[in-house]
């Protein structure tokens, strides 16, 4: 029989009937003779209330403290969905992040994981046991607790598989399978049955919201077989997420069309057109711990050039201000910022063999009206960032003009 390991999001296990729910597919599993390891989020809404709670107290809560909170609202769910598996016959034990010991970085609220010790979970699993695991958290090398961001129970189950070489990770969400965009806003978008590990971490960086990029990164590096499926529904295959396309079958040119809604892009004017600007401008912003995405900088003239890039929109704020204290050391002439911005991209792996994808997309737009401000690609993606405005009618139509609903 298999080792697997499944993740439940937060509306997964969102109020005691939904984790008896869980607990009675867990069952099914454990009495075919799998072997089950479950990682859970908190009950959904809960880790947003924690995080009031904290800002109730402290504006800019300390990070390492706001950990001690969050990683609460995965200590419940362990505790319940263990008991409900107990009150059905099915023997169980929880575990936090920090009793598996999921050793991570000390970078609070962000964390990254270094290691996992499976030895206590292999013993229960052994023993007939289903293991319960808190996801999203674990313990730096001076056993503080931490987490690894928003969304990330999803990385602690992929890793968790990592570490176990367990044959499949599923993970259960209030979707049954990845689409080839949000059906909220193309309702003919299409279940796919398989994609790749490629499109599947374009898709989770553009702002596709069913799997966490991390955890996607994981499962490539360590071949991690992953599977999305639905928490509510007892039939259906779900979505596989494969190590690389069949090279028997003909791809298509796209394979969905994401977006990301929380963009916001900063744009500094009259810099020095000088070797290292581009440094002396992102080492500030990645010192304090932002990510950037897209990135243009403007062909100089005069002695100067205009440098563009673009930040989650909660980090807007944060990144403006760093970048005016930048502009007095360079001696900049101006810094200026819209939080009103989307980024719409297309992915396929079948652009690779198909040229033209980039002209195709553009003209669609335009027919449209829609003006692109920013314009980003790589092998298997092109990205355009917008006004967001223009967000649900630019991927309307180029789920339309790439076939997706047919």
């Amino acid at each position: 029989m298999a080792l697997i390991v499944q993740k439940y999001g937060g509306t997964s296990v969102g109020n005691p009937e939904r984790i008896k729910n869980v607990a009675k597919r867990v069952a099914k599993f454990h009495a075919q003779g799998h072997q089950v390891v479950v990682v859970v989020s908190a009950m959904s809404g809960e880790t947003n209330k924690l995080i009031a709670l904290a800002k109730e107290i402290s504006a800019s809560p300390d990070p390492r403290e706001l950990d001690q909170i969050c990683a609460t609202g995965e200590q419940v769910t362990i505790g319940l969905l263990a008991m409900a598996l107990k009150e059905i016959g099915v023997p169980a034990r929880s575990y936090t992040g920090g009793q598996v010991k999921v050793l991570t970085d000390n970078t609070f609220t962000k964390a990254r994981i270094l290691s996992i010790d499976e030895h206590n979970m292999r013993a229960d699993l052994d023993a007939g046991k289903v293991v319960v695991v808190a996801g999203f958290q674990g313990v730096d090398a001076d056993g503080n607790v931490t987490t690894l961001g928003r969304g990330g129970s999803d990385t602690s189950g992929v890793a968790l598989a990592a570490a176990l070489k367990a044959d499949e990770c599923q993970i259960y969400t209030d979707v049954d399978g990845v689409y080839t965009t949000d059906p909220r806003v193309v309702p003919e978008a299409k279940k796919l049955d398989t994609i790749t590990f490629e499109e599947m971490l374009e898709m989770a960086s553009l702002g596709s919201k069913v799997l966490q990029i991390r955890s996607v990164e994981f499962a490539g590096k360590y071949k991690v077989k992953l599977r999305v499926l639905s928490s509510f529904q007892d039939e259906g295959e779900g979505t596989l997420i494969t190590v690389e396309e069949d090279k028997n079958m003909e791809q298509p040119i796209i394979s969905g069309i994401a977006f990301n809604r929380d963009e916001a892009k900063l744009t500094m004017l009259g810099v020095p057109d000088t070797p290292g600007i581009a440094y002396q401008i992102l080492g500030s912003i990645a010192d304090a711990n932002i990510d950037v995405d897209m990135i243009i900088q403007n062909v100089g003239h005069d002695g100067t050039t205009d440098f563009s890039f673009t930040v989650n929109r909660g980090d807007y704020a944060k990144a403006q201000g760093i970048l005016e204290t930048v502009k007095q050391k360079l001696g900049a002439r101006e810094v200026t910022g819209d939080n009103k911005i989307c980024k719409v991209s297309a992915v396929g792996v079948g652009m690779r063999s198909h040229p033209g994808v980039a002209s195709k997309m553009f003209k669609a737009l335009a027919d449209e009206g829609i003006n692109i401000q920013m314009i980003s690609t790589s092998e298997i993606k092109i990205s355009v960032v917008l006004d967001e405005k223009y967000l649900e009618l630019a991927v309307r139509v180029l789920h339309r003009t790439f076939g997706l609903d047919q």
